[in-house]
């Protein structure tokens, strides 16, 4: 594995060793801390969009490691704009060990990959969110102890951590079930990748129009917020759109008792799921997000070491 842009180009093996390394160095960090195995390594992170969770996750995963990360906003990097995205590339790789780019465009990681000489991550495109959805399979694996055979269902919009978790599903044979509003599916390109994938792990891809079938014998029951960043001019239209899949305590009933929920942060409360469920016992929202630290680690470690 040379870059980690999408899931689609992963094999589901190096998923596997990703998945094995997140939960090793979790507990490795637990019992006295990680061993410095990035020391003198530096992360230059690269953010076209802000961010909570990416920024602090991937500087922290770094500075446990023994290495350390250099944030530049879009005020140094004007990306494809003030300067041309293969430049940026060139220059950047040979100053630092790998680049984690956030970003609007997805063609912007994909480029950034073919013209640097070190390891690009994909910390966040609007076509793939694939360290969400590492962190995501890891926190399932934690709370089950296993991930063949059970059924995640996605309430909310078809967006890229949809077709993230979609993929990381078909990679581990969790039934993927999503419900949507319709014009707010998943993108056809995506929906084959996951399907085919899907096939070969022994598990199903399903699309609904109502949450309450998709939900119907769920292990895990996910959303996101309906308007992501971007989007903000088509935010009325869209809570309109999304009236009947908030994700609430008459949605779980139609799930299984032990059904956990999960949300990739950061929640418009009160709209996508309410403050009961988002803060009751049967949410793993929290865990997940510092599990993004760790699942980036394991990221790190195999493109970086």
């Amino acid at each position: 594995m040379k870059h980690f842009l999408d899931l689609a180009s992963c094999s589901t093996e190096e998923l596997d060793n990703l998945l094995e390394t997140a939960l090793l160095l979790k507990r490795e960090w637990r019992n006295g801390g990680n061993r410095p195995i990035l020391r003198d390594k530096t992360l230059g992170m690269i953010f076209q969009k802000p961010s909570l969770r990416t920024r602090v996750s991937f500087e922290m995963a770094m500075k446990h490691l023994g290495g350390s990360a250099i944030m530049l906003g879009p005020q140094e990097i004007g990306l494809g704009k003030r300067e041309s995205v293969p430049d940026v590339a060139r220059v950047l790789s040979s100053y630092v060990d790998g680049i984690m780019a956030r970003v609007f465009d997805h063609s912007h990681v994909v480029e950034l990959a073919e013209f640097s000489r070190v390891p690009v991550i994909n910390g966040l495109s609007d076509s793939y969110h694939p360290c969400q959805a590492l962190a995501d399979i890891m926190t399932i694996r934690e709370v089950f102890g296993r991930l063949a055979g059970l059924r995640l269902a996605f309430v909310g919009d078809g967006n890229n951590v949809a077709a993230s978790v979609a993929l990381v599903c078909a990679h581990f044979g969790v039934t993927f079930s999503i419900a949507t509003p319709e014009g707010y599916e998943m993108k056809p390109s995506i929906r084959e990748q996951a399907c085919d994938l899907a096939k070969r792990n022994g598990s199903t891809l399903e699309m609904h129009t109502r949450p309450q079938q998709a939900v119907a014998d769920a292990d895990v029951i996910y959303t996101d917020t309906w308007v992501s960043m971007g989007q903000e001019a088509e935010a009325q239209e869209r809570i309109g759109e999304f009236t009947g899949f908030q994700v609430n305590r008459d949605l779980l009933r139609f799930a299984k008792d032990d059904t956990i929920v999960m949300h990739c942060l950061p929640a418009h409360r009160g709209e996508e799921i309410t403050d009961d469920v988002m803060d009751g016992p049967q949410s793993k929202v929290f865990e997940q997000a510092e599990n993004r630290m760790h699942a980036q680690k394991a990221v790190l470690t195999h493109l970086l070491a």
